[in-house]
């Protein structure tokens, strides 16, 4: 059933080359062709939870482009402001999958064809009918022109007052992490709820204790801190208070996807207007269960495998 809720959110897609076993990628000779890109994947972890989803993108116009364009259409998500683009190839990215499940990336994304987006590409008329908007550092590293984009994108949601989200998602091979933070620390005042890695925000701000987070969210009137940690769990600072949850077991076989899960979790949660700790416990689960299947996107689940997962905890009960 698809909620009243929308969303949007803007970036790169890529062909992902899945490796057919695990280890060291210089011995990995068969991968399997599957579809994979950080706001793509959130894309999908929102309409696969009901929420009408949007996402905004360039492919090229290949063989590729026209595979990640029927798999986005076939998930249901609004394909509208997506377009064809001659002349650019369709990204692409290998994994490297370790036997702890952990992974590396190797991005081919050179002459991407979502660089030939333009802010006056971005309309006030793709915004109807939505509720947030959802924006990663990912496609903020892949070309110093994308933050004049997204800084067209974050005018219009405040002018339609949409509640703005950003996962800073950091991606060190395109990026460093000086030009990073400069980029970050731009979008901050903009930003509404902040979905960061633990390991993400300590880089960011060279420490991660609560008294920086604190500091962090009151210097920029961020009002929902959320910090991923993975294995141990996720928690959120708002109106003044902690609120923690330990993040279920399961046996991860691939993490790649499970931030974006978690996005998408917690997205779903803050819309349907769920309490501070019901948000995190739903975001822990969309995101470990989106641990348990190899690929970026194949293990986010639907909503009514989330409930099943998740109904050790009493305190969500809808």
């Amino acid at each position: 059933m698809t909620s009243n809720f929308g969303v949007f959110t803007l970036g790169d897609a890529m062909i992902t080359m899945n490796p057919a076993v695990k280890g060291p990628l210089r011995f990995v000779s068969q991968f399997e062709r599957k579809v994979g890109g950080a706001e793509l994947n959130f894309a999908i972890g929102c309409a696969r939870l009901g929420l009408r989803s949007k996402w905004v993108s360039r492919l090229g116009k290949d063989e590729f482009g026209r595979v990640i364009d029927h798999f986005a259409r076939g998930e249901g998500i609004d394909m509208s402001d997506v377009h064809f683009v001659e002349g650019y190839p369709t990204s692409l990215n290998f994994k490297e999958i370790r036997e702890d499940g952990s992974g590396k990336t190797f991005y081919y994304r050179y002459q991407s064809p979502i660089l030939t987006m333009k802010p006056e590409d971005i309309t006030a008329s793709m915004f109807e009918g939505i509720n947030l908007v959802h924006i990663t550092g990912v496609y903020l590293a892949i070309d110093p022109q994308n933050m004049q984009i997204i800084m067209r994108v974050v005018q219009i949601a405040k002018e339609k007052g949409l509640a703005i989200s950003f996962d800073p998602n950091i991606r060190l091979k395109l990026w460093t992490i000086e030009e990073a933070r400069k980029a970050y620390f731009e979008l901050f005042p903009y930003v509404d709820i902040l979905l960061t890695g633990r390991d993400e925000i300590r880089l960011i701000l060279g420490e991660d204790s609560e008294e920086a987070l604190v500091s962090l969210a009151e210097k920029y009137a961020i009002d929902q801190l959320v910090v991923k940690d993975g294995a141990n769990g996720s928690k959120l600072y708002t109106k003044g208070t902690w609120h923690e949850k330990e993040a279920f077991s399961v046996e991860a076989v691939d993490t790649v996807g499970a931030g974006d899960g978690f996005d998408a979790g917690y997205i779903y949660a803050f819309l349907n207007d769920y309490s501070c700790e019901e948000r995190l416990v739903f975001a822990n689960g969309v995101g470990a269960l989106a641990t348990t299947v190899s690929g970026d996107n194949e293990g986010l689940p639907y909503l009514e495998e989330v409930f099943p997962f998740i109904r050790q905890e009493a305190v969500i009960e809808r």
